[in-house]
């Protein structure tokens, strides 16, 4: 940045008046290229994998337990690159348990392992429920837009959905002994008089003692063999949980089985054909606190065996993958679509009549219904995965609207949580941090403040798993003080998740009042935002109005060669950043960045050594996107 002037009397030129060529958002190339693959391939919680490919497509989904909506759908291009296009339902019960009502809760529960399927043009997904005591079989003709239907079955443990080419229809599922019941032709029931059998007893047998015996099924029928992968934790002698395959040439017959792979408690899975003939095993592994996050690898075949990468779950792996532009698991989010994003859960069901996105435009907001003793029991809580190795989670946060004793903020969310957050006494606000590593709440820190708007955020560190979180406040976006201690993470049962970046209200005295979140930003440090949505919406941004209360750029002017003369209007007090980005959102170079009085601005900028072609200005606002306008650098 070269020299900023405040302009007095003049407002800027109207966004349609923008100097400078403005471009189309350029489509980027699918094409392929060889890259070095890290696993695990999805450094998050995505537990319980079962991954179908359709035409050049692949889809996978996933388990979320108790959240809402559940059983995410993943879309991929390559098996590396991921982003949630749907989930299988938005409501899996209307009852306590998944309402967080009368004391009763689902954590740990909700559905579980669910397995993906596709025939005759319907995406099928089979998944149990230890909350309703049921399997339910979601289908759809469409899954990224539904609608999807649902019949539901007796609970069927860890099932895997066979749809046979014949006609005929089978579920393998259970622990310890796997057993086989027949479905009819509809799916609308099993059917009467069909196979319903142990078809595999003690299918752990070949590793002796266990200390999780073997479940998780993949039924897959490749070459006239049907195969049925499960996972295995034996006692002694193996590397941590282990995964067999059984095989058999009917589907009701008698079963061989062996130890396929056991080698850094990488298991449960199966495997996948890509549309080029190779075939890819899929697995997971226990990774600390961050959840159980899936690996890639080879696989190849000897005397009708699978062989998992000759027998090493490989730290990286060279893969043929397109442009990872536009995906991802996580997003930062501004709250001006009337939609929530896809990559946004409710812990448990959300209550309706007490969280809006309209009722005040871009702001999520969370309105205490009932009174609750913490974080855990509260409704509405709004969530996103956090990621390795380091993930940073921040809000803007107004809490004007507050009631005595109302609490919220943004927590390292599990069992074991600890938040920074809002804390509202008489008419007095405090930031607080609040650790609760065992589940029982210590208000470790209290700072007085004397504003409504704050800004929040924890950092999660889970390199060598050292599971970590802290706490911090800002009063202007900009300078970040760490407030209480250091959360020890820790992955436990309870939950059975990951941690993730949780924003929470709840009411300790009285309910009505409400809190209003402006923006989350999420990234691997805190000077990085993911915006899964940006490179999408860059074509709708040009000529925008700018959000009320934030900023509008009102002219970009290309003076000579890589000279930019910047003209913007600051509608309110606040931290402005203007950034010059390729057309994809990555960001170049920080060409304002500092705290700002209401008022008309000039900004003349040079851009760095970049070479001369199509390029994005991008402007911030108290760290949430405002804007994007295309400009051409030229010699």
């Amino acid at each position: 940045m070269d020299k900023i002037e405040h302009r007095q009397n003049r407002k800027t030129s109207s966004l349609a008046s923008i100097a400078v060529g403005l471009l189309a958002c350029l489509a980027l190339s699918a094409q392929a290229q060889t890259t070095t693959v890290k696993n695990p391939f999805l450094w998050a919680d995505i537990p319980d994998p079962s991954i179908v490919r359709v035409g050049d497509a692949y889809y996978m989904s996933y388990t979320t337990m108790h959240l809402a909506p559940g059983v995410p759908i993943l879309k991929s291009t390559d098996l590396a690159n991921w982003r949630t296009v749907g989930y299988a339902y938005s409501t899996l019960a209307d009852n306590d348990a998944m309402n967080l009502a009368n004391g009763k809760n689902a954590y740990g529960k909700g559905s579980w392992a669910a397995s993906l399927r596709y025939k005759d043009g319907k995406f099928h997904v089979l998944v149990p429920s230890y909350t309703t005591g049921k399997t339910h079989l979601y289908t759809t003709a469409n899954v990224e837009k539904g609608p999807w239907t649902e019949v539901q079955f007796p609970f069927y443990h860890d099932p895997s959905l066979h749809l046979g080419e014949d006609g005929r229809n089978f579920v393998v599922y259970g622990a310890n002994d796997i057993r086989i019941v027949e479905l009819n032709s509809t799916l609308t029931g099993v059917k009467s008089g069909g196979v319903s059998k142990i078809l595999i007893p003690k299918a752990q047998s070949m590793v002796g003692d266990f200390i999780l015996n073997a479940e998780g099924a993949h039924i897959e029928k490749i070459d006239g063999w049907y195969y049925v992968f499960l996972i295995t934790w034996p006692r002694s002698g193996y590397d941590g949980r282990t995964e067999l395959v059984w095989r058999s040439r009917t589907i009701d017959g008698t079963y061989e089985g062996k130890v396929v792979h056991s080698s850094k408690g990488v298991a449960q899975g199966s495997v996948v054909q890509d549309a080029k003939g190779a075939w890819w095993g899929y697995l997971f592994q226990d990774n600390g606190s961050v959840g159980r996050s899936p690996w890639i690898m080879p696989v190849t075949w000897s005397n009708g065996w699978p062989v998992f990468n000759g027998g090493t779950s490989p730290t990286s792996v060279a893969m043929e993958t397109h442009s990872a532009t536009g995906t991802g698991i996580v997003t930062s989010d501004d709250f001006e679509t009337p939609a929530m994003k896809l990559e946004w859960q409710w812990n448990h069901n959300p209550d309706s009549a007490n969280w809006s996105l309209s009722a005040r435009p871009g702001h999520y907001r969370i309105k205490t219904s009932r009174v609750d003793a913490q974080v855990v029991n509260a409704r509405n809580t709004l969530s996103q995965k956090s990621f390795g190795p380091k993930s940073s989670g921040r809000i803007a946060l107004d809490a004007s609207g507050m009631k005595d004793g109302d609490v919220a903020g943004l927590s390292a969310f599990q069992a074991g949580y600890g938040y920074v957050g809002v804390k509202k006494s008489g008419t007095s606000n405090s930031i607080v941090m609040v650790n609760a590593p065992k589940g029982a709440p210590t208000e470790v820190a209290s700072v007085p403040v004397s504003q409504n708007r704050v800004f929040l955020r924890v950092d999660m560190d889970f390199t060598n798993r050292t599971d970590k979180a802290t706490f911090y406040y800002s009063l202007d976006s900009a300078t970040w003080k760490q407030i209480g201690n250091t959360l020890q993470m820790s992955y436990t049962l309870d939950h059975f998740m990951g941690y993730r970046f949780a924003l929470f209200n709840f009411a300790t005295k009285a309910a009505g009042g409400h809190a209003d979140f402006d923006w989350f930003k999420i990234g691997s440090t805190a000077n990085e935002s993911i915006d899964l949505y940006r490179t999408a919406a860059i074509g709708g941004d040009i000529g925008r109005q700018a959000r009320p209360g934030r900023m509008a750029l009102g002219s970009v002017v290309s003076r000579s060669g890589r000279e930019l003369s910047i003209g913007y209007e600051v509608e309110r007090d606040g931290r402005v950043e203007i950034l010059l980005a390729t057309p994809d959102g990555r960001i170049l170079q920080t060409l304002v960045d500092r705290h700002h009085a209401q008022g008309a601005y000039d900004a003349s900028c040079t851009a760095a050594q970049l070479p001369r072609g199509r390029y994005l200005v991008l402007a911030r606002f108290d760290g949430a996107p405002a804007q994007a306008v295309p400009v051409v650098l030229v010699e």
